[in-house]
């Protein structure tokens, strides 16, 4: 039975105490047969009508159950044993629990958990709901249910269990642990349950506080620890920089300026930048990591950037040479299709230094590559990276106890309370103003349906020589289903469109395909690409100003958001037409009318958490972040700034406090939370 817990991470008793219910079962009543309500989970008492065995198709045992209030519910059960059926003779008093659903005489309840008493056996009501613990593979939920009940008999004194001073949770009017974990795993009659259901119960927001402490001080300790490495002070005069500047075919927006002067002061510094700049797609973050590879340069060491996919890296790398090698700069291409003789020479120009700024994909992580004198590490779309992989790279330019400065860039705009919350051990900087001579795309959503309709307005787009993307967005458990909607929608709409340059792109295609059919669409030989959402981060097409997403119903707003950053970035007045299925459900509306309704990622991003969670946008399924126990960022965004000020405190008077608490929720995980 150890082994089966610690499968699941559950080792000491205070790991059973915080494994705490999903949710929670109402036997304290006996809901009337007349009165139930199809979906709302009951429990409720008759006597057996009457019993049918069947072997229609399976095997199948139904039960009909009958009480005062002259409603009749139907018992169903597919796996059942012959014991089982003896128990059920007409006239027993059967107790069951379950969620009524519509069947063919009525309301039934497939696979109860239920009770058959003995003759003048007394029935109890329970006093307590019935928690519905997460499920430990190999263990039953009565076995599971009786082991927490037995660790929790073994739970200290309040005194001894409490972490947090007490004058602050009289402040906060929260209980102490003790009783905040006895509420969770035993909830009584007479408690709050809507709240506890809804994560607002006091006793929820007492643990949530003081997880969301541990992760946040977890994070700060590693930003601590980082400051106690060197990192090279580039303290030269930017005169690369402003060369650069000068240089450009477009003036710098304020926002670009504030976020390079923030960046610039780091890099003055004899310890690590960690700075995460974001910003909309199109806001400009390339050029500012370009300013601040600047400073690199003029030191005299290297600067790296890695972006998650081939195509980004390339556009990355094509803007850094038309902008930096004019100033005699060498950038140095490495991807995994640069192979033999040139990888070679790339491998040897990036040993001994004569290439300063080098820019690939996780490529550059591998362990053959070795860098000179790496001063700046610069991460695209950071959550398309493990952090494994963010590590090798700082790791690259890891000196006697040195790192290099890092710069994490990121186009998915991240709301204010993730970032307090996520990105503790980060500077976060914000480019918040689109570039001048951008027109704000015009969203539509419309029905399916109007498909003819939309077919014209393309081909009227591309006679006035516009492109269009047209995105396809099925999605399915497997790649294939994608393309081949995308495959089918290339087919009908190039029999619609014969006279159009219709090209195809989607994730099953060979990398250097993909690359060439998205560089035809770049230089004007294609007038419509169709594709799946691989374009989502991407290239610049300025040409490009109508985007067709079909099934937007089942996108989330990032990635709808992404989808439409692929057009407005021409001076050409651009639309976004949102396809979907109807009926939509309340999330999807909710979602459409965001996308209508503004064009700002921030606003979208905080919407975003609002209906999706925490743990997507982060891309944190590899960090741990998203698998808080009980905390919900966007639930409890309103403890943020408590846990700030109780961090502050903790690590300021009680240092050996801060690590007690860090232990208790966030034990080995917190190595990660440097990268």
């Amino acid at each position: 039975m150890a082994e089966k817990l610690a499968a699941r991470g559950l080792l000491t008793l205070q790991d059973l105490w915080l494994h705490l219910p999903l949710r929670y079962e109402d036997r304290t009543a006996i809901t009337p047969i007349g009165a139930l309500q199809p979906g709302v989970a009951v429990q409720v008492e008759g006597k057996v009508e009457a019993v049918e065995r069947g072997f229609r198709y399976r095997p199948m045992l139904r039960v009909a159950l009958g009480d005062d209030s002259f409603g009749t519910l139907v018992l169903r059960f597919f796996h059942f044993r012959s014991q089982q059926v003896n128990q059920f003779k007409p006239g027993a008093r059967v107790r069951a629990y379950g969620t009524p659903r519509p069947g063919q005489h009525g309301l039934e309840i497939v696979h109860p958990s239920y009770h058959v008493f003995a003759e003048g056996e007394a029935a109890d009501l329970s006093a307590q709901l019935d928690p519905v613990y997460p499920e430990v593979e190999g263990l039953g939920p009565a076995t599971l249910r009786k082991l927490i009940a037995q660790a929790l008999d073994a739970l200290p004194p309040a005194e001894q269990l409490e972490l947090l001073p007490q004058h602050l949770l009289a402040q906060l009017h929260l209980p102490t642990l003790r009783d905040a974990l006895l509420t969770m795993h035993r909830p009584q009659r007479d408690d709050d349950v809507a709240a506890l259901m809804a994560g607002k119960h006091p006793a929820q927001q007492r643990l949530a506080l003081e997880e969301l402490l541990a992760h946040h001080l977890s994070l700060r300790r590693q930003r601590i620890a980082l400051q106690q490495h060197k990192a090279p002070a580039l303290k030269g005069k930017g005169a690369l920089a402003k060369k650069l500047e000068a240089t450009l075919p477009f003036k710098l927006t304020q926002a670009q300026q504030r976020v390079f002067a923030q960046i610039r002061e780091d890099l003055h510094k004899p310890s690590p930048m960690l700075r995460l700049v974001q910003g909309d797609v199109g806001s400009g973050k390339t050029v500012v990591a370009a300013l601040a590879a600047m400073l690199a340069v003029e030191a005299g060491k290297q600067a790296a950037l890695a972006a998650p996919t081939e195509l980004l890296a390339e556009q990355h790398c094509n803007n850094f040479r038309a902008w930096l090698e004019p100033l005699g700069v060498r950038v140095a291409w490495l991807a995994g299709k640069v192979t033999g003789k040139a990888r070679a020479q790339v491998l040897a120009e990036v040993a001994d230094g004569v290439a300063q700024v080098v820019v690939g994909t996780h490529a550059l992580m591998q362990e053959q590559v070795q860098f000179h004198d790496l001063a700046l590490a610069i991460v695209d779309e950071q959550h398309r990276f493990g952090v494994h992989q963010r590590l090798a790279l700082r790791d690259k330019g890891a000196g006697a106890d040195s790192v290099p400065h890092q710069l994490v860039m990121t186009a998915t705009p991240i709301p204010r309370t993730l970032a307090m919350a996520a990105y503790a051990d980060l500077d976060v900087s914000a480019i918040d103003e689109l570039p001048p001579g951008r027109t704000p795309v015009t969203t539509v959503a419309l029905s399916a349906d109007k498909r003819p309709e939309l077919v014209e307005r393309i081909r009227a787009a591309c006679r006035e020589g516009r492109q269009a993307y047209w995105v396809c967005t099925l999605i399915d458990d497997s790649d294939e289903v994608v393309a081949q909607a995308a495959q089918t929608t290339y087919e009908q709409l190039t029999a619609a469109m014969p006279e159009l340059r219709i090209a195809l792109v989607h994730g099953r295609m060979k990398p250097a395909q993909k690359q060439a059919t998205m560089l035809a669409f770049k230089r004007g030989e294609t007038d419509l690409l169709v594709a799946t959402t691989v374009i989502e981060v991407g290239v610049d097409v300025p040409n490009a100003s109508l985007m067709i997403v079909e099934n937007a119903e089942r996108l989330g707003l990032a990635q709808l958001h992404q989808l439409r950053g692929r057009v407005g970035r021409g001076a050409a007045a651009s639309s976004c037409v949102l396809l979907y299925q109807p009926p939509l459900g309340q999330m999807a509306k909710q979602r459409l009318a965001t996308m209508r309704e503004t064009n700002d990622g921030f606003v979208i991003a905080e919407k975003d958490l609002e209906l999706r969670g925490p743990g997507e946008l982060l891309g944190t399924r590899q960090t741990g972040l998203a698998g808080f126990r009980v905390a919900d960022l966007s639930r409890d965004a309103n403890l943020l700034p408590q846990v700030h000020e109780l961090a502050d405190k903790l690590l300021a008077e009680s240092p050996v406090l801060a690590d007690r608490i860090v232990a208790r929720w966030v034990g080995g995980a917190a190595r990660y939370a440097s990268a």
